[in-house]
């Protein structure tokens, strides 16, 4: 490749979309550090109302084309467009489905993957749609991307591959950066005992097994508040659960918030709750370990266990009875609390998206300009 190419990105969705989460962020923050390092970037997604068909973003090109399921059909056919052929390197994000690139291309092809979704298809699509949409994925797309090279952003995400057939050298891992700023000193924390949820709200995130436990803890600590940051279609759900819990008056949803706004709900909060029953990694967990708050997540969620270390920076727990425990625990024990959020603070500061964008690069074999 020349000192500047071409790299296409062919992903379900951007962050603009109400849908959008972590592995949209990965994706945009990885070809904006590719288009400032002189390269040509295309980001192929579907459209939706938040967004123009065309948009330069960051020196990114975003064309968004199709919906849910036509936005593949649409991907596809920008590779057979002039422009898609000219790409020097594609992208291919599978996110539950990936876009089966080789079906019209052969050169150039790497497979992005943040997490396996074998729990999820059942939650989002049971019956039939889940069981096909699982052997789409487990079994269909590892013989279509047969020889091609993998980026995860976690060793269980490949330690999942490699289960599905994927050959373990063959995927490089990538960890995500992280998109708020490392403060170096915060803001005091509330002076209520606070809870933070910070995910898009979706059933496989399990917003609702964190309404459980604040429902659980509240009786010995009244004043108990719940942050719950992020939106989705799901919200209406949560919200009718946490008026059966009788906390309603404890829980807040913010939806969408700006980062400085987020940033203040995680200064005042004390613990960052992470009920989802699979993660890539947690962009979520890094970003409260930025601020000093520690995490609870399901060790069975697979990449937690990489962006926690269980009794250091945060709590592993493996059911709702054990995350109720542990809550009550750290919100009892300031000292045990603060311990905790500094050792996340401190591992946390080792955590870029420069450097992740710089590894992925490597990954992708395009060239770099010295920092």
């Amino acid at each position: 490749m020349s000192s500047t190419g071409r790299i296409a990105f062919l992903v379900w969705r951007d962050t603009r979309h109400p849908e959008g989460g972590g592995s949209e962020l990965f994706v945009e923050r990885m070809a904006e550090w590719l288009a400032g390092q002189g390269h040509e970037v295309t980001v192929v997604c579907a459209a939706h109302a938040d967004a123009p068909r065309d948009e330069i973003r960051a020196g990114v090109k975003f064309r968004r084309r199709g919906g849910r399921l036509t936005v593949y059909l649409h991907g596809l056919a920008y590779l057979l467009t002039a422009r898609g052929r000219r790409a020097d390197v594609v992208v291919d994000v599978q996110n539950g489905l990936p876009f089966f690139s080789p079906l019209v291309r052969r050169r150039g092809l790497v497979v992005l993957v943040h997490h396996v979704h074998r729990e999820q298809w059942q939650i989002i699509y049971p019956g039939w749609r889940g069981h096909l949409g699982w052997w789409l994925e487990s079994r269909l797309a590892p013989r279509v991307y047969r020889g091609r090279r993998y980026v995860t952003v976690s060793q269980a995400s490949r330690a999942d591959l490699a289960r599905l057939g994927v050959a373990a050298e063959r995927v490089q891992v990538v960890h995500n950066g992280i998109d708020v700023p490392h403060p170096q000193a915060t803001a005091p924390r509330s002076v209520a005992p606070t809870l933070c949820v910070l995910c898009r709200l979706v059933p496989h995130k399990q917003v609702e097994h964190a309404l459980e436990v604040a429902a659980r803890v509240r009786p010995t600590m009244p004043a108990l508040r719940v942050e719950v940051v992020g939106d989705g279609w799901w919200r209406a759900d949560l919200e009718r659960r946490a008026a059966e819990l009788g906390i309603s008056d404890a829980v807040r949803f913010h939806g969408h918030v700006s980062a400085v706004e987020r940033g203040r709900i995680l200064d005042e909060s004390w613990l960052l709750l992470a009920p989802s029953v699979k993660e890539g990694w947690g962009i979520a967990i890094m970003e409260a370990a930025a601020r000093g708050v520690p995490a609870l997540a399901y060790r069975s969620a697979g990449g937690v266990c990489e962006s926690i270390i269980d009794g250091e920076t945060g709590k592993l727990v493996d059911d709702l009875d054990e995350m109720a425990k542990a809550t009550d625990e750290l919100l009892t024990d300031s000292a045990l609390r603060e311990r905790l959020g500094q050792a996340a603070r401190k591992r946390a500061a080792g955590f870029c998206w420069p450097e992740t964008a710089r590894n992925f690069a490597q990954v992708l074999g395009v060239n770099q300009r010295l920092p």
